[in-house]
Order: C-alpha cells, then structure tokens, then sequence
C-alpha cells in the first residue's frame, strides 16, 4: 500500500507491507544449514579449557559488578562522612543532597492556593471522633483519610500524620485495627490523627483484585496492593516521576490539610512512618517539608530487620549505607547512590527537629554506625535531647513473643517523647476498639461525584501526553543535524551513560576459531570495562562479494541472546551467510550467556539488578547499550568487516488478543511479558552510532505510553527507562534512524499483544512522517505481524549490501 503525506505530493513511499510465506529454509531437512546452525553451540565459555567457577562467573557477572561498585559507594559515603567536622560541613553535605533527592523525585505540581477537601461522615467515640476525610493532591488524585480528633476538640492541638506500611491498608484487617487503635488513642489524649491511604492502597487501590470473588484462580487478595506497587511504580517511572514521589507529595497536601483544621497547633506537627515500608516516605517527607516538625520513621535509614544482629565490630567500615535494588521502588531510590543522598542521610536531615530512631526488632545500639552519624550531627546544634531511638526485640525471620514485630510496646516507647516535644499527655495503654472498617469508608457516592477521582494510569497519561508536546515542539523546531543532537541529548539525560569506558579489549585466550557447515565461526570475549566480559560469537559465510575479502555484518541482539538467534532465527542467519553477510552474535551483560536466570518478573534477579543501576545513577538498558557499541566499535577495527547493521529482536510468546490480561500477582502461569531490549537497543545504537547504517526490529515495543493504557504492566523492569516519555517514546527513537534502512514487524504494545496493521498505522505516524520528509520512504518499512521470513532475510542482504 502507498501512502502520500497531507500536502506533499513527491513523499510517497511503502507505509505497511502484510505478507505471509514460509521461512526462509523451513522446508529443509534438519540436516541443511539451518538444522546445523541449530545445533550449534552458543557458549563461548564451551571449551574444556574453561572450567566451571569461570562460567559461574559468568553468570554472576552483573552482580558482583554491581556489589564491587555499591561497595565503591560506600567507602566514598564513609570518606564524606569523616570529612565533616562542623555544623557547616554537615549543612553543605545535607544541602547539596537534598536537593538531589528533590530531583530525582520528579517533577511536582504548584500546590494549590487552598486544598480542596470535604468531611463526608463522622464516627463517634469515647473521648474520641473520627472524620472521614477526602482531599484533592492533584488534578484527578483524590486522598481517603481518616482524622482522629479530640471530642471535645481542644483549642491547641499537635497533630501526627501517619504513613502506614506497605503489606497492609488502612481499613483491612491487622493492619487497620493497629492503625485505628493508634489514632483513637492520640486523638483522646488530645492529638489530631491524619492516616492517610497511601496511592495504591485500600479505598485508592490500582487494580480490581479486592476479595476472592475477583479472580477465579487461587491468590492473595489482601497482598494486591503491595503487590501492584510495581506496576504503579514503573507507570510512573515512564512520566520521569516516581511513586515514592507522589505518595510524598500526597503526604505534604496532607500537612496542609492538618494547617486548615481549627485548633491546630501549625509548630507541632510530625510524621511516623509504620514498619514494612511505612518509614520510606515518612522520612523524605520530613527530609523535604520544613513545616514537619518531628519524625519518627520505622526501618528506614540504619540497620534493617534483615541485618545481622549483632552487628559486627567493624560496622562503621563494613556497613552498606547504600543499601540496594528491589522491585520496592519506594526504598530503592532513583540516583540516590550517585548523588548521595542514602537513607541516613534523609533521615538525619531534618536535624534539628526532634528525630525518632525507629527498628521493629532487636537493635545493636552499641555498633549501629549511622546511630552514632546521628549522635554528631544533633551535637553539631547542642541538642541531644531532640535525638530518641525506639526498638523491639528478636527478628524478622521469628514469631515468638520475644520478636516483637509492630507492636504496642513500639509506641508506649514513643509517649514520653512525645509528651516532652509536643506535650501530649501520656495516654497509658493503647486502645482497643472494635469497629466496623465499612464505617471508615471516606468515597461516598456523593463525594466520587464531586471529587471525581480517576485511576492513577489515567493522570499520568494526561501528564505524559503534555511532557511529550513540549518534547515534540522543541524537536518540530529543528532541523537536520540539530534535531538529532536534541534527540541524543534527551536519550543520553535518561538513559545515564552511554559513552564506552574506551576501546573493548580482546580475551586472546578466549578466541576459538572452527568450520561449520562450509562457513566459519569464530567464538571470543571482550572485556567492555573493568569486571564487564561480553561473550562474542561470529558466524561469517565462506565467500564474500568484494574483491578486498570484507563482509557485511549483521549484529544481532535480544534479551535471550546467542542462544536465542540460534534456536529461533535459523533459517535467517542460513540465508543471510548464503548471501555473503556474517552474524554476529553478543551476549550483552546479564543476558544469554551472562544472565543469572530466566525469570523476569516482580522479584527476579534482573529487577534487583536494574534498580541497583538505576540507585547508581544509571540503566541496564545504557549499560547494555555501551556494551552494544564496544561490540560494534571493535567490528570496527577488524579489516574483513565492511560495514555493520544492527537486528534486535524478542523471542518472547506474545498474548493473544483474546486472552484475560486482568491477573493478579502471585499466580502462575501469569501472561507472558514482551522483550523489547533488543529493538531499542537496535534503535539506540542508530542514533548514537554512525557506523551502523541497517536497523531492523523484530517483536518490539511499538511505544512505552502504551503501559499507561491501563493497571497492568506486562513490560520487564529492566526494560524501562525512567523518563522515556520525556525523550519522545520509542516512535521518535525509530524516527531519528532516518534516513537509514529501518525494518520494523511484529510491534506489541504494553500488554504484549501484536498490534493490527492499522494499531500499527497510528503508533507509527511520525517515524513515517520522517521517512517522508526526507523523501525517502522507500527505505522504511513496516510489517505489523509475522516472524522473520525470507522475506525480511531478502530486504536485510541487500541492505546490507548497499
């Protein structure tokens, strides 16, 4: 089909090609090329010679690199840290990191003059009320609250703001009655109590898994929330936001909202962030907002429940300050090793405002290195007696009565501090009321009508699509040259760096040289920089077209690797050697050969390891990236490479159209996730790198702003790059590869299901609009179903051979 731009009449090009036909050699026997290249071994670490700790090695490659350099980050926090030797000393370092913490929280609304709020049902109690509460944060995000305040209420009264944990909601089951038992109590000993529902969580939950009824199969229901905080987290990570970001700022509207109560005393407001993930944002809470005027953050800043106890003698060296990746973006926060604002550093900032230590178990005051960090810096201001700790006992890993877990006693250890900061009466035991949680429901009928609330995917839609327009304004101002560089810089901002450390350096013992099937092979490693080792494998065709004996080559690259291209695109890789153009075959770090297992999901080493990259101020996908150009760059050097084109492809199952895609976490089988690594990179690669002059993806993501479509997230986590919908999505990374050869099919969207030629049309618009511009649609072209065929083996040779 040919399609003419609107009011160009010369830019008419082939728009979208739906062929079918059979793979290139799928009629030959096993025994053909095909067959042969099948078989064929991937590993470079194959020989006998290389035993079998080298190939662990390996596969834990990735892991020790990121340990090596968390403990690189450590030692640097620990030469800082010694560095500080007066009040200004520290308000330089806190200063300085901060505001590194503000940054990379994303970017925030303007307040509102005056938050919009409304009462919408009352609960009476002895000495008590409770007051449902909804408030509005930001354009269509709705807070339910609930408030516990004094009956009477008394004409000056503090107020604590609570932040409650991660694996349990404000109104379900354990987690509701210790939170309503803890704002009854404060409320009667004359203190307003705000508890908010965290984004995610309860009445402001993301997905429809609220009881058993919800999904067929057997799963957790009352986990979902927690669970879904990784979907949440990444949707937000596309808009350069994050979650720990909005639920802060949720936080600060609720300050503001304790300042509009009458009665409120405005100087005497704290925060106490819960165990279980509570303390994360408690903490950046008082770290950012002046007004906070005490803390008291659980597990957040020093030793963990999953610490060792007792902690060893030489902690203060030894201990991670760092901390590291998770799935759990709320504690793993973008940048923070780079620019150095650890959890300590965040908890000790608001000093001096009165600080409690909080650990829900045993605590090893004696040798707690970050203890004694806070014991200086509340010296520096001459006021110890602002500093408290409160802990438990026992462990996480216990349930005696000895491992206190949260309990009562956690906050009896809190009351005489809180009476001699804020004057709160000590109320004795806490109280234990039964009630009925459906009583606390703050979303009335009436209130949804007035507040409108909208899902979380559906705001951050909205604020994706105005970042995009002001990306796409700046770049439809340029031209040529320019527009490209804005391009690059916009990737290189988000992705962290790209650059190679310098040239890659060849194992020589790793090279193995040997005939196949008529053709040759060569297997090698290059060490891309310090503890990063990519295995290499080269399939070159026994003859060439050039007199000077220089071949084509085709870099393939995909998360599953060698063994992937081997396995699957046999019968492309048999056709593109019988034309005379080689494959080469990396295994980028942590995938094929060095990755450190198949599982991709929610708690998979290959999330751990993305946020620990991104906590170190990059992405895997620019680490890869790097990778991907060291390999091209020694191509390069070789004199029987001619010129070099980049194939990135996914081997993932895609869902069907017709599947139920609504599936809680925790169930298997769960719906197949896309893998679109290999065709970004293929596209990166494009428009760093001049020397690749043929693009062709296979099976990629047709843009990142198809993850906010919905609650669910079928996009592997160390695919994501923070920020993307800032750059121009993955559509204007395919338009910049103008106007080189470019092969785009198979695109699936957010929910890895394949586009429609016509889902595929509309994805695609500008990446046709800028072949079109530059007259030169012949060279694109787009196929929105099918695998590889002979078909696409036929375009790429004699692209390849231009």
């Amino acid at each position: 089909m040919t399609v003419r731009l609107p009011g160009s009449p010369a830019w008419s090009f082939l728009m979208l090609v739906v062929l079918g036909g059979a793979a290139t050699r799928g009629d030959e026997p096993e025994g053909g090329l095909a067959g042969a290249i099948r078989r064929l071994d991937p590993r470079v670490a194959a020989s006998d010679a290389i035993t079998d700790e080298q190939r662990a090695a390996l596969r834990n490659m990735l892991s020790d690199d990121l340990r090596r350099r968390l403990g690189e980050a450590n030692r640097r926090d620990l030469a800082a840290w010694r560095a500080i030797t007066s009040r200004g000393d520290w308000e330089r370092l806190r200063d300085e990191r901060i505001a590194a913490l503000r940054r990379s929280l994303g970017r925030y609304p303007v307040p509102p003059d005056k938050l919009k709020s409304r009462t919408t049902g009352t609960l009476a109690g002895d000495g008590f009320a409770v007051e449902n509460v909804v408030y509005e944060s930001r354009p269509g995000i709705v807070v339910a609250a609930n408030l516990y305040r004094p009956e009477p209420p008394r004409e000056s009264m503090p107020a604590i703001l609570i932040s409650h944990s991660h694996v349990r909601g404000q109104k379900t089951g354990v987690g509701f009655q210790g939170l309503h038992d803890m704002g009854a109590t404060w409320a009667k000993a004359g203190c307003l109590v705000l508890v908010p529902d965290h984004l995610g969580h309860v009445e402001r939950r993301q997905h429809p898994f609220r009881t058993n009824a919800e999904y067929a199969g057997e799963y957790a229901p009352g986990r979902q929330d927690y669970y879904f905080r990784y979907d949440t987290g990444i949707q937000l990570h596309l808009i350069g936001d994050s979650l720990i970001g909005w639920m802060e700022y949720d936080l600060e509207r609720g300050v503001d909202y304790l300042r509009s109560r009458p009665g409120i005393d405005p100087r005497k407001i704290m925060v106490l962030g819960e165990v279980a993930g509570g303390g994360d944002p408690a903490a950046v809470t008082a770290a950012l907002d002046p007004r906070i005027a005490a803390s008291a953050p659980f597990n957040f800043g020093g030793p963990q429940p999953e610490s060792p106890y007792p902690l060893p003698e030489n902690a203060e060296e030894n201990f991670n300050y760092a901390g590291s990746g998770s799935w759990e973006t709320t504690r793993g926060l973008r940048r923070s090793i780079r620019d150095g604002f650890l959890p300590w550093t965040i908890v000790a900032a608001p000093a001096p405002r009165p600080l409690i230590y909080g650990h829900e178990f045993a605590w090893d005051r004696g040798h707690d290195p970050v203890w004694v960090r806070f014991e200086k810096i509340y010296g520096f201001y001459d006021k110890p007696e602002a500093l408290a700790a409160v802990w438990g006992s026992g462990s996480v890993r216990g349930n005696s009565p000895e491992d206190t877990h949260w309990r009562d006693l956690h906050r009896e250890k809190m009351h005489p501090y809180l009476a001699k900061w804020f004057g709160i009466a000590d109320p004795g035991e806490e109280l234990h009321l039964e009630v009925d949680a459906r009583k606390l429901l703050c979303f009335t009928e009436e209130a949804v009508r007035e507040f409108q609330p909208q899902p979380m995917h559906a705001v951050a839609r909205r604020v994706a699509n105005e970042r995009d327009a002001a990306y796409r304004r700046r770049v439809d101002a340029l031209a040529g040259e320019h527009r490209r560089k804005l391009r690059q810089e916009a990737w290189a901002r988000i992705l962290g760096p790209i650059e190679p450390a310098g040239p890659a350096k060849l194992l020589a013992e790793t090279v193995r040289k040997e005939d196949f099937a008529g053709h040759r092979v060569e297997r090698f490693a290059l060490d891309t920089e310090p503890g990063v080792r990519v295995p290499v494998l080269l399939v070159k065709p026994s003859a060439t077209r050039r007199e000077d004996g220089r071949v084509p080559v085709v870099v393939g690259v995909a998360q599953q690797g060698k063994a992937g291209f081997l396995a699957q695109r046999a019968e492309t890789i048999a056709a593109l050697l019988d034309a005379g153009v080689a494959v080469c075959l990396p295994d980028l770090r942590g995938t094929g050969e060095t990755s450190a297992g198949d599982d991709r999901g929610r708690r998979s080493a290959a999330t751990a390891h993305a946020a620990t990259e991104q906590m170190l101020g990059g992405t895997l996908v620019g680490a890869r990236l790097r990778d991907l150009r060291s390999v091209i760059a020694h191509l390069g050097t070789r004199s029987d490479v001619q010129r070099v084109g980049v194939w990135g492809d996914s081997f993932a199952e895609v869902n069907p159209s017709e599947a139920n895609l609504h599936v809680p976490h925790g169930v298997s089988p769960r719906p197949a996730e896309c893998e679109p690594l290999g065709g970004m990179l293929a596209l990166l690669t494009a428009l760093f790198d001049d020397a690749v002059s043929v693009v062709a993806v296979h099976r990629g993501l047709c843009d990142f702003a198809s993850l906010l479509d919905g609650q669910f997230v079928y996009v592997p986590f160390d695919a994501v790059v923070p920020g993307v919908l800032e750059a121009g999505d993955l559509p204007d990374l395919a338009a910049a590869a103008a106007p080189r050869a470019l092969w785009m099919s198979g695109l699936v969207d957010g929910l890895n299901r394949e586009l429609s030629s016509a889902a595929a049309s509309e994805r695609c618009d500008r990446v046709v609009k800028a072949y079109g511009e530059q007259d030169r649609g012949d060279r694109l072209f787009l196929r929105p179903t099918g695998r590889p065929d002979a078909q696409f083996a036929d375009w790429l040779q004699k692209r390849m051979h231009e």
